[in-house]
């Protein structure tokens, strides 16, 4: 999975001084290359797109997550190949709710389960094995900022290309995912997302549906953002990001969606206050440009966004979560730990409930609604971490960029049901281990990882003041006794004391 080392020499690849691999010769293929191919196949190859030939239906991204969970795992019966071993906060994590969904799994198949139930169970089982196989395999193989920088990049342009389908959606009504059908591939119900609300198209672009469209968006805004700004500081590529930022950022807007307008936000609220001042001045006037633009190129467009959470209290999909609510609540008492089983909770048939924790609560129970939690706090974790630890301006920003990424899917769980969808899992998971796979690369910089306490130097004058008092008594004391050895001085001459006032009162 991370190798990177020349052939001849046989030996691991280890990490030069910005976190890249130097092995003697050009890289070769390894886990960054993999998970390359993956994020660029959940997002150019429509959703709605199977294997041929298969009892199950089975995406192509899924398959790739399977194949990169075999990858990883024989990777780490050798030690010749650079792939990382060892804990890792998100790779902890990854590993608890694989176990707490096999649990799960094991308690809901242990009794009767009706046929679609179990089959939807035994699809939503392979379905997380393979996102999660895919987030190990990215925070053990992904070695380097070279390489975390290609991965990143690479799903900046698998979404933009999703976007920018979905601009097409909106704005003509051409529907290109009708021509992607590859060879080998076959349909999975309805081709084309694209829906309605208030006169206005919803697209969906390659991805399942209008709000999964708009939180992949969403959730790639910062980091095209990263990259364009990183051009601007330290030369090198910026129009391209730029570009990109721009198509994500008003396919964001033109989903329609009340989740990746909270999922932009979430992200401003994240990035805004780590820039400088002065950029960060020019970023808000950046924003505000953003909206009015939007407004004048697409009238109504802004307004009717606004209309989505000033009139929430009148609206069919806000009216149909609060029922998801009751609904929910007479199936979680039932089975409380573990839940009643990962995907037995058929919409269909049950009803909707948008709303991943409640799901999750529902059906993993509250030991899997902690862990999913974990999740995304160990991903935050592990990319603010790396950003306290670094020194490396582009590390730093590329931490909090990071954080602000798994936020957006973070928040966003509440307001739809994240897992359901495999495009936006697939990234999610993508960018916890890219959090976890940054952690790494700092820990292996030369000179070792700084404490995250502060130095005597920078510890409060109150706590300095203190301590040196401390340190004055004790050389006080040194003084008095007259000797190296305090204890023995002040001992005797309390001993004389002693037999002095004892032999005066026999006296």
């Amino acid at each position: 999975m991370g190798k990177t080392a020349d052939k001849k020499s046989g030996a691991g690849a280890k990490p030069g001084v910005d976190g890249e691999f130097i092995a003697g010769g050009k890289s070769k293929a390894d886990g960054a290359t993999i998970a390359c191919v993956y994020a660029l196949a959940m997002t150019v190859i429509p959703a709605a797109l199977v294997i041929k030939g298969l009892p199950m239906a089975l995406a192509p991204g899924v398959a790739i997550g399977l194949v990169m969970g075999v990858l990883w795992f024989c990777a780490q019966m050798v030690t010749t190949l650079g792939v990382a071993k060892g804990r890792n906060a998100a790779r902890t994590a990854l590993f608890l709710f694989t176990t707490s969904q096999l649990a799960t799994y094991g308690y809901a198949t242990y009794g009767y389960l009706p046929a679609d139930e179990l089959a939807a169970a035994d699809r939503t089982l392979i379905t997380v094995m393979a996102v999660v196989a895919v987030g190990i395999a990215v925070i053990d193989g992904v070695r380097g900022l070279d390489r975390i920088d290609k991965l990143l990049k690479t799903m900046v342009v698998g979404a933009t290309f999703m976007a920018f389908v979905g601009i097409l959606q909106f704005q003509f009504a051409l529907d290109l995912t009708e021509y992607l059908v590859l060879p080998g591939l076959r349909p999975n119900g309805t081709m084309s997302y694209v829906l309605e609300r208030s006169n206005f198209r919803r697209p969906a672009g390659t991805s399942g549906h209008p709000i999964e469209f708009g939180v992949v968006c969403a959730m790639t805004v910062p980091i095209a953002l990263h990259y364009a700004l990183r051009g601007v500081d330290f030369g090198g590529q910026k129009k391209r990001w730029w570009l990109c930022l721009a198509i994500l950022a008003v396919a964001s807007m033109q989903s329609l969606s009340r989740s990746a307008i909270l999922g932009l936000a979430i992200a401003a609220i994240f990035i805004v206050p780590a820039m400088a001042p002065k950029r960060r001045v020019r970023a808000l006037w950046g924003i505000l440009g953003f909206v009015v633009a939007m407004r004048v190129m697409v009238p109504g467009l802004v307004g009717t966004l606004l209309s989505l959470f000033t009139s929430i209290s009148v609206d069919p999909s806000a009216e149909s979560r609060r029922r998801a609510v009751e609904r929910a609540g007479k199936e979680i008492p039932e089975h409380l730990l573990l839940g009643r089983g990962l995907g037995t909770y058929l919409p269909e048939k049950y009803g909707w409930l948008d709303n991943q924790y409640l799901g999750t609560l529902v059906q993993n129970g509250a030991i899997g609604l902690a862990l999913l939690i974990f999740i995304y706090l160990a991903g935050m974790y592990c990319a603010f971490r790396a950003r306290l630890a670094s020194k490396d301006p582009r590390i730093r920003d590329l931490g909090v960029t990071l954080a602000a990424c798994i936020a957006v899917p973070g928040i966003s769980s509440a307001t739809f049901d994240l897992i359901g969808f495999a495009v936006a899992t697939g990234y999610t998971f993508l960018l916890i281990g890219a959090a976890g796979a940054l952690w790494r690369t700092v820990q292996e910089q030369p000179g070792g990882i700084p404490r995250l306490l502060p130095t005597t130097a920078q510890r409060p004058r109150r706590l300095q003041r203190r301590q040196h008092r401390g340190s004055s008594s004790a050389r006080s004391g040194k003084a008095s006794d007259g000797s190296g050895k305090p204890g023995e001085r002040a001992g005797s001459a309390t001993d004389a004391r002693r037999s002095t006032r004892s032999s005066s009162t026999a006296q």
